[in-house]
């Protein structure tokens, strides 16, 4: 029998470490204000725009229930100071999500696109989420998808903390965000499979190298 026991998947991990963990998140949304907000202004300065959607994408169903698993990124970012309970991690996570918002505003300027969605209609009792998340969202920034990028890499992060069935219950949550990217009319495709590719690419990047780092004591 091993007697070594597995750490809660989630604590309370002292003020100290909130305070820390505030900081990184606020240097990583500022980072991302500047990009993101950037790159879409910069893209509705421009008359170019690039195709990115297959015709068959066109018929999807627009479901506005999905958007709580659209807005469900958001429970995921607050539970990093609760998941991630050491400095280590939380200064790797925050360089990863860093990295990914810098290559994905090269990816908005190259691909300078729109959605090709018909306008809503017809939200009922979602309409006030689904607008809000439509806000947040802004016009032009597509391809990759960092809203399935930056949640993707946070449950990454979080999946060797949580047992095997409930690593895969993280993932089944990230493909469930990816999903209501397109059920939610806020991305194409492409977009979320590139936000997909992008992610995994940095966490595995942000792996090997730990494992090459120096060892301090």
């Amino acid at each position: 029998m091993n007697g070594a026991r597995r750490e809660p998947f989630l604590a309370w991990p002292g003020g100290e470490h909130l305070k820390f963990a505030a900081g990184r998140i606020l240097l990583v949304s500022l980072w991302f204000a500047l990009i993101f907000g950037g790159a879409d202004w910069l893209t509705a300065q421009r008359v170019l725009r690039v195709r990115i959607h297959m015709d068959w994408e066109l018929g999807l169903p627009l479901l506005p229930e999905f958007t709580l698993a659209y807005m469900s990124i958001y429970a995921v970012f607050l539970a990093v100071p609760f998941v991630l309970r050491t400095r280590l991690e939380l200064e790797s996570l925050a360089r990863e999500q860093a990295t990914a918002i810098a290559l994905a505003g090269v990816g908005f300027l190259l691909l300078p696109a729109d959605l090709a969605y018909a306008p809503p209609a017809n939200l009922g009792g979602w309409e006030p989420l689904f607008r809000f998340a439509d806000w947040l969202n802004l016009d032009h920034n597509l391809v990759p998808s960092l809203h399935v990028a930056l949640s993707v890499i946070c449950l990454e992060h979080f999946a060797p903390h949580a047992t095997t069935t409930g690593a895969w219950l993280l993932r089944g949550w990230g493909v469930l965000i990816a999903v209501s990217t397109l059920l939610t009319h806020q991305h194409h495709f492409l977009d979320v499979v590139m936000g997909y590719a992008l992610a995994l690419g940095v966490v595995w990047q942000g792996r090997r190298t730990e494992l090459h780092l120096p060892c301090v004591i």
